[in-house]
C-alpha cells in the first residue's frame, strides 16, 4: 500500500479532526508550528518539534563548516534531534547517513508512540513509517554516488565563480 492510499484510507476513517493532523506527519515537513502553536495531539506536536529540530540543527552544521550564517540558534530540546543531526553530519558517506537519519526517525517514532497500539496515533506512527519504507525504496547506491559527484562538482563550480568576482 502506497502513502497515498493509506491516506485515503485515513480520509474514509478517521474524524475530521484526526484527519487534518496527516499533514503533519511527514518526513521533511514543509507544514510546521510556531513555538507556541499546538495541534492537540502530543504525538504530532512532538514529531514535528523533533523533524524541525533535526533539520535547524543540520542546516546550522551544514552553514558552519561553509564558514556562512545559518539559521537562528536550533533548538535544542527535542529529542536526540541534535544528537542525531550531529552523527549524520560526522558520517563520510551521504547513504549511511541517510540510513542512519530513517533508522533515528524509526526509533523516535516508536518511542513516541508507546504501546498503545489502539490509538490514532499509531495510525500517525504507520503513516510516518510508510514514508520512510518508500523513501528506502528509492535509495539507489550507483544513482545516488552519481548523483552526489555531480552536484558536489557543480557546487564547487559555483563557488569558484563567486570567489573569482570578489
Amino acid at each position: 500500500m502506497s502513502t497515498e492510499e493509506f491516506r485515503e484510507l485515513c480520509k474514509r476513517f478517521l474524524s475530521g479532526r484526526d484527519y487534518a493532523l496527516i499533514q503533519y506527519c511527514v518526513i521533511q515537513p514543509e507544514v510546521t508550528l510556531k513555538a507556541d502553536e499546538h495541534t492537540g495531539s502530543d504525538f504530532v506536536d512532538q514529531w514535528v518539534a523533533r523533524e524541525k529540530a533535526f533539520w535547524l540543527n543540520l542546516a546550522a552544521l551544514r552553514a558552519g563548516k561553509m564558514k556562512r550564517q545559518g539559521p537562528e540558534d536550533p533548538p535544542h530540546d527535542a529529542p536526540r534531534a541534535e544528537a542525531v543531526a550531529r552523527a549524520a553530519f560526522a558520517m563520510d558517506d551521504p547513504m549511511q547517513a541517510e540510513l542512519y537519519i530513517d533508522r533515528a526517525r524509526w526509533g523516535a517514532v516508536d518511542a513516541m508512540c508507546g504501546m498503545d497500539y489502539f490509538s490514532v496515533n499509531t495510525i500517525f506512527a504507520y503513516l510516518i513509517k510508510l514514508q520512510l519504507m518508500e523513501r528506502k525504496q528509492l535509495f539507489n547506491t550507483e544513482e545516488g554516488f552519481s548523483e552526489y559527484k555531480a552536484l558536489y562538482a557543480a557546487i564547487m563550480d559555483a563557488s569558484k565563480s563567486v570567489r573569482n568576482m570578489d
